[in-house]
């Protein structure tokens, strides 16, 4: 989403609205996953739960991306290799950073305030995603997923059997005759 120097304000905070609703609906279906996969591997065996924890964290941050990445920020997409390897390269970055936020909520939770029934790792699981997530949507768009130049404007003069000629550069305008200073 490229931010021309002339939108108003309501055209800002509209665009503003879309990207947290596009960001929203792929973080909503990355926390069903990192919930659903954590309870999952919580159920199913007998990891502690930091360790099922950060599984499904991963699990969550790999399906993330592609949505971050292919409905998100699509319109910010610049396809050559360096900017992807780039891309990519800060996304696991940002996420691992995200990813210590959310577990630590969850680690302080259960081994330094001892709550580690089902229904308080769920909690405190939760709540550790919602505050990684205000620290993940900064560094997305400000780092990852940074918004593309806006395209220069070409000036069109006249048009000719429908076809758009573009202006050459005008010469610079000169006064006359250059004068010479009086002493």
């Amino acid at each position: 989403m490229s931010t021309p120097k002339n939108v108003t304000a309501l055209e800002r905070i509209r665009g503003m609205a879309r990207e947290v609703a596009k960001f929203g609906a792929v973080g909503g279906l990355g926390v069903l996953v990192n919930m659903g996969v954590f309870n999952l591997i919580r159920s199913t065996t007998d990891l502690q739960v930091v360790r099922a924890s950060v599984m499904a964290t991963v699990v969550a941050i790999a399906s993330n991306y592609l949505g971050f990445r292919y409905f998100a920020y699509r319109d910010r997409a610049d396809n050559s290799s360096h900017t992807r390897t780039r891309e990519l390269t800060l996304f696991a970055a940002f996420s691992v950073i995200g990813l210590v936020i959310e577990n630590g909520v969850l680690y302080t939770a259960t081994y330094g305030l001892g709550w580690d029934g089902s229904l308080a790792t769920n909690f405190f699981k939760f709540a550790g995603i919602g505050i990684a997530t205000i620290f993940r949507f900064w560094s997305y768009r400000t780092w990852v997923f940074k918004a593309l130049p806006a395209p220069a404007a070409s000036p069109v003069v006249e048009q000719r059997d429908g076809q758009a000629a573009t202006a050459t550069p005008a010469a610079p305008l000169t006064p006359g005759p250059a004068a010479t200073p009086v002493r």
